[in-house]
């Protein structure tokens, strides 16, 4: 289990060019694929969980070098070749991204412990050993790390960039791991711990010098290199961010949420069937992840495969059925495959769940144009437009809307 960044996407919608309501739904269906013809935008994510973007429009965005990930972008390697794991010789007693050194003495022990509870998700269990790992060696970082990496998985705050922008309790963590950082300044579990806390706090750019510096002390740590990624999303080095994901995928290749992280990279740069492979390897390892499958059924709807995106996205559902965006996005699958009715339904549902998800209005205003229910299809599109003024595609949809019914017998 990892305890780190994932990368989301948000509720798909349709684009600034809306299909006229009157006619079947044409053109291309998601997002990234088609950025640039103007007729679908890429969808938002909220960026973090890695995730981190600005909210408008998703930043594109990870394979480097044994030591780095800064390495320039070579042209699109094989599939294979980008799937093949890093094997990292560890000595025994140690784990991918843990704080046990494999010395085998009493303290490290008790790190091992700690590492192995932390990553099962048994915190209580892994603050007992990572506080006993501290008594036995005072002045060691890598407990009071343990510890750190324990207050941040409780704060209950979401792994999203700048989801905690000015938070005193983050602020009074990044002070602690400051004072951590002055007991061996080259051990980088610390200012990985550091980067990802100045990522909650929004702090792109001194986040990105703390993980450079904890990819170089510690290049096997698949999470350095994430966060790493997710720095650089926010930053706006796409290329970086998208050979960091790639990296960590290979590090951790039995871990499903590096593969959604990786997928999702792939698709904010447009590269739909490297996304598909690296979902559909997700969940393959994670057949119970409804996250997995939603992410899926987002990259086959850029992949022009709505039916099976469908599919992605019903599993999804039963997996988590009040997940308002999982419904939302099954209702635009629908839509795009020609089923304006179950659209309907499917988007009413949605909006049952979350009534402020502007992409469920803004698609449910389509879905009904579709059928020529032009009076419930305004109130849809004014709906989105009060919850987004500025949003086009409200607009746009409303133009349409009136060309539709002016057209019409």
């Amino acid at each position: 289990m990892t305890r780190g960044w994932v990368v989301a996407w948000a509720p798909l919608a349709l684009g600034c060019a809306p299909a006229p309501v009157s006619a079947p739904a044409a053109g291309p269906p998601a997002a990234a694929l088609t950025a640039s013809s103007g007729e679908v935008p890429p969808p938002a994510p909220p960026v973090a969980s890695p995730a981190l973007a600005p909210a408008a429009c998703p930043p594109e965005g990870a394979e480097g070098s044994a030591s780095s990930c800064d390495a320039p972008l070579t042209p699109h390697p094989s599939t294979a070749e980008r799937a093949q794991p890093i094997v990292v010789p560890r000595p025994p007693g140690t784990l991918p991204g843990g704080l046990a050194r494999g010395d085998d003495t009493p303290a490290d022990r008790e790190l091992l412990a700690g590492d192995k509870a932390y990553f099962a998700g048994e915190d209580a269990v892994a603050r007992r050993h990572y506080a006993a790992a501290q008594r036995l060696a005072p002045k060691d970082p890598a407990p009071r790390v343990g510890l750190a990496r324990l207050k941040l998985a409780g704060a209950g705050l979401p792994l999203d960039y700048a989801a905690a922008v000015g938070d005193r309790q983050m602020l009074a963590l990044l002070r602690e791991l400051d004072a951590v950082l002055t007991l061996d300044p080259s051990y980088g579990p610390t200012e990985v711990e550091r980067g990802r806390v100045l990522l909650v706090l929004g702090r792109a750019a001194p986040a990105e010098q703390a993980l450079l510096r904890g990819v170089e002390l510690a290049p096997s740590d698949p999470e350095a290199q994430s966060a790493l990624g997710v720095a650089w999303l926010a930053l706006g080095k796409a290329d970086q961010a998208l050979q960091c994901f790639e990296r960590a995928s290979r590090l951790d290749p039995n871990e499903p949420s590096r593969l959604t992280n990786l997928g999702t990279a792939y698709l904010m740069r447009g590269r739909v069937e490297d996304a598909v492979s690296a979902y559909q390897r997700a969940v393959a390892l994670a057949p119970a992840d409804a996250r997995a499958h939603g992410d899926l059924g987002v990259a086959l709807l850029a992949h022009h495969e709505p039916e099976r995106a469908a599919q992605a996205l019903k599993r999804a559902l039963e997996l988590e059925p009040k997940r308002a965006t999982f419904t939302s996005n099954l209702g635009y699958a629908q839509l795009l495959a020609g089923h304006p009715e179950q659209a309907i339904a499917t988007l009413r549902a949605a909006l049952q769940l979350d009534a402020k998800l502007a992409s469920a209005w803004l698609n449910l205003g389509a879905a009904l144009g579709r059928v020529r229910r032009f009076e419930e299809a305004e109130v849809a599109y004014r709906r989105a437009l009060a919850l987004d003024p500025e949003d086009p595609r409200a607009k746009a949809g409303l133009a349409e809307l009136e060309e539709a019914r002016r057209a019409a017998p």
